[in-house]
């Protein structure tokens, strides 16, 4: 009896929540299959065997041995459900939350009644929510938002009935306004292009909301050169912080750097608040320095954060657990899409070390103090650009002069002001080779200069750009 426009809502909102289901049991299934890996490598290892900082080590008694055993057991027969799960294509889903729901049996603990939780139920379970369509008026038939605020939505036939407006439409007494990217809105519904609602209520504030959204076309993508032509921004990810700094064109470190805080604590949508706050101001400061790039580290600690790996180290697990890498590069690739950003993600392989190596002692002084993590980020920047991460170094002190060089490994041959040839200069000489002669007359190979780094070999990884 319904129209086909709210029957499809229904539908799409099955499927999504499907969709999101079968996505979270392949990762349950990875994680499980992690932590069977690295009890299986430690239990055949020796009793009380050290481990080294590439793989752990084996159990320390026997008795830790029988139990770790007895719980790989338990893993198998997990995993050994969870891929029949998979195949079938069967997934388990609670409208409304499986956390909500166990709620329900410890009111007490959760300090609720069971008619505050019987409310927040019903709100979690109810729904109300359709997609855009392009060249419909203000981009959506179901529900629309007009540019003042009013909303109206399309009643199904059985409700027709109910309509208080022309053409079978209920128009709601309270208007709605968009703090967040309310221009952006303004112009989709002018120009009738494609804009989704959804409508649901706060139980805790008493308030209704209606949330927006709509999706940017993909932008073409540029040569990396182009993109690292104006230099970079090294971002060093942490679980409280984005250690950002600026390089230039060659990899020189300019200003001071930049810390952008964020809270993890509270809520989900606290949280998503301050990481979107955190990456606004990352990507402000990338447009106000002229920088059309942000390298990140390529960081995933899916198959890390198991205590079958780490063991006892809790606190080390908790950390990691804490940090958003993945909702982090996801967020930031789509915003940084809208601004025409391009985000780089390079391997995280080492940059705090060889960063606090190379570069925290030099840029220390005595009115700026360099954390680990700034120089962490200067490493990534530089990796992103091609350059060692290692800093130039000067020639011998016993030696400085062109017998040596001049061992830098940030200018690159066609960089304005690199060393050159010695031009010829007029007038009498003193040396006894006339200019332009020699067997390392003009070789800058056999001078070791500029292009010729004074590292034994110079590593450069493939680049990854996420924003295409």
């Amino acid at each position: 009896m319904s129209s086909s426009r709210w029957a499809g809502a229904l539908t799409k909102a099955s499927h999504d929540q499907w969709a999101l289901a079968r996505r979270c049991q392949a990762a349950h299934i990875h994680g499980l299959e992690a932590g069977i890996r690295a009890v299986r490598h430690r239990l055949s290892l020796p009793v009380g065997e050290r481990g080294s900082k590439r793989a752990p080590g084996g159990y320390r008694s026997a008795r830790e041995w029988h139990a770790k055993s007895r719980r790989l057991a338990m893993l198998e027969a997990r995993h050994a459900a969870a891929v029949a799960d998979w195949r079938a294509g069967r997934v388990r889903v609670v409208r409304g939350g499986k956390r909500l729901a166990n709620t329900r049996h410890h009111l007490t603990e959760a300090e609720l009644t069971e008619t505050r939780w019987r409310d927040r139920w019903k709100a979690e379970r109810w729904f109300l929510a359709a997609d855009g369509e392009s060249g419909k008026r203000y981009g959506n038939e179901t529900i629309r938002v007009t540019p003042d605020g009013e909303v109206s939505i399309k009643l199904p036939a059985p409700l027709a009935g109910l309509a208080n407006a022309p053409h079978g439409r209920y128009v709601l007494a309270s208007r709605v306004a968009f703090p967040h990217r309310g221009p952006e809105w303004a112009d989709r519904v002018e120009a009738n292009r494609a804009v989704a609602y959804r409508i649901h209520l706060d139980v805790g504030r008493g308030r209704w909301y209606v949330t927006a959204s709509w999706q940017y076309p993909p932008t073409p993508a540029i040569p990396l050169a182009s993109a690292l032509a104006h230099g970079v921004i090294g971002v060093d990810t942490n679980a409280d912080h984005l250690a950002a700094w600026r390089l230039d064109a060659h990899g020189n470190p300019l200003g001071n750097p930049r810390r952008f805080d964020f809270d993890l604590s509270g809520s989900a949508d606290h949280r998503d608040a301050q990481v979107r706050h955190a990456l606004s101001r990352l990507l402000n400061r990338a447009k106000s320095c002229g920088v059309a790039a942000i390298a990140v580290e390529d960081l995933d600690f899916t198959a890390e954060k198991t205590r079958e790996k780490h063991g006892g180290k809790r606190r080390f697990r908790q950390l990691i657990s804490g940090m958003p890498t993945g909702r982090l590069r996801a967020r930031l690739t789509s915003m940084a899409d809208a601004t025409g950003i391009t985000i780089i993600a390079v391997d995280p392989a080492y940059t705090s070390r060889w960063g606090a190596q190379h570069w925290q002692k030099p840029l220390t002084s005595k009115n700026r103090t360099i954390t680990r993590h700034d120089a962490a980020s200067i490493a990534i920047g530089r990796r992103a650009q091609g350059h060692p991460v290692r800093r130039r170094t000067a020639p011998p002190h016993t030696h400085q002069s062109d017998g040596c060089g001049h061992r830098t490994v940030q200018a690159r041959p066609d960089a304005l002001g690199r060393e050159e040839p010695r031009p010829r200069i007029s007038g009498p000489r003193t040396r006894c080779a006339p200019p332009g002669h020699g067997a390392n007359a003009g070789n800058q190979h056999a001078q070791h200069r500029s292009g010729r780094a004074a590292e034994h070999e110079s590593w450069q990884q493939e680049l990854f750009p996420l924003s295409l």
